[in-house]
């Protein structure tokens, strides 16, 4: 399902593993973003349902009431510096390749993976600093050539942000270029929700 692209190895690999800080996104002027409009509910992800098999607790129903991040230029940081080092760390491979099948999600444990296992590392990596996991949403969006992908989607108190394994930038969710097809509820992790009215076209555009 994944759109692949091979990941440069940059410098990244040395703040992710020193735990320096990147710079601040433009002088620490914080960008800004808008919420991503939704839908009724919709289909879970096969990959979701199997995944939850095997990490009950990654899945619990009980997750409290939906939350934003208080986007400050620290935790702004702090989630450019996971996405840019899970980038950098894990090799693009696809499910087919890796593991033989078709479509599975998981933590890429040999630094190999696909979009979503991406995105769920850099899941685990927010909630383990801190960040609340109603905030942190799995999210599958089309391309412009109609092909499939997934995203971490981000939701702060300054709108909903992408954090996606083919850019390092972490961007607002309008200007990733991608068509949103749906996403995790806040309410609960394993209710799916489309995201805007359906369309067979790639809706939003990357400015």
């Amino acid at each position: 399902m994944c759109v692949l692209r091979e990941a440069a190895k940059i410098l990244v690999l040395g703040f992710f593993a020193s735990g320096a800080a990147f710079p601040a996104a433009a002088g620490n002027r914080l960008p800004v973003s808008s919420l991503s409009p939704l839908g009724p509910e919709t289909s879970v992800p096969f990959g979701w349902v199997d995944f939850c098999q095997r990490y009950g607790g990654e899945c619990d129903e009980a997750q409290g009431a939906p939350e934003a991040i208080d986007l400050t230029p620290a935790t702004f940081q702090k989630i450019e510096k996971i996405n840019a080092g899970v980038n950098a760390k894990v090799d693009p491979v696809a499910d087919a390749d890796h593991g033989g099948v078709p479509d599975a999600w998981d933590y890429p444990g040999d630094n190999k993976g696909d979009c979503e296992d991406y995105a769920l590392l850099k899941r685990r990596m927010l909630m383990e600093a801190g960040f609340p996991r109603a905030a942190l949403l799995m999210t599958v969006v089309k391309d412009a050539r109609g092909d499939g992908h997934a995203v971490l989607l981000v939701r702060t108190s300054r709108g909903d942000f992408v954090l996606d394994n083919l850019a390092d930038e972490v961007k607002p969710w309008m200007r990733a270029g991608y068509r949103f097809v749906k996403r995790q509820s806040q309410e609960n992790p394993n209710v799916w929700v489309s995201i805007g009215a359906p369309t067979s076209a790639p809706m939003y555009v990357a400015k």
